[in-house]
């Protein structure tokens, strides 16, 4: 599919930051769609290897990024724990969008208006598809040389969805 950003996405910042960051990538662009599940097959990989961004709260003015397997979730206590904090939270979606520059659902540490440390779940492995900075817009990455180029912390965040 080509990658051409259209105007109501931020994809070319996301898209321009792997380039500068020498990371080898893909874009695939497949419109909104209506669940993970239907997002991972739109990109081709499984939904494990459908990387969720968020972010979340620390304190005033400090965040980070928290990436996840898609078929995974992160464990707040595990993460508060790895962070040595009492308290995380998640950010309202304009809150989100201020300290990132996008939108719920396309957040991606690539070309953030604000370079927040990475945590990223360990067992984000091989090719990985994550936000592109617009919606229905993926970023299909290899999850080690992501997680270089970010400086990304890994440590076992995540548990099975539900527990």
């Amino acid at each position: 599919m080509s990658d051409t950003p259209n105007s109501s996405d931020q994809s070319a910042r996301a898209i321009a930051a792997a380039e500068a960051l020498g990371l080898e990538h893909s874009v695939t662009r497949h419109g909104r769609v209506r669940s993970l599940e239907e997002a991972a097959e739109a990109r081709g990989v499984a939904p494990r290897a459908l990387v969720k961004t968020l972010v979340v709260r620390v304190s005033d003015g400090d965040y980070r990024f928290v990436m996840v397997p898609g078929d995974r979730e992160f464990s707040w206590p595990r993460l508060r724990a790895l962070l040595g904090v009492n308290r995380v939270s998640m950010p309202d979606a304009a809150t989100a969008k201020d300290v990132t520059g996008y939108e719920r659902g396309t957040i991606t540490p690539l070309g953030s208006t604000t370079a927040w440390p990475v945590v990223m779940d360990s067992g984000i492995t091989g090719q990985i598809s994550i936000g592109g900075g617009g919606h229905g817009v993926g970023i299909t990455v290899d999850a080690d040389a992501l997680a270089d180029a970010v400086g990304a912390t890994r440590a076992e965040i995540s548990q099975p969805v539900g527990a």
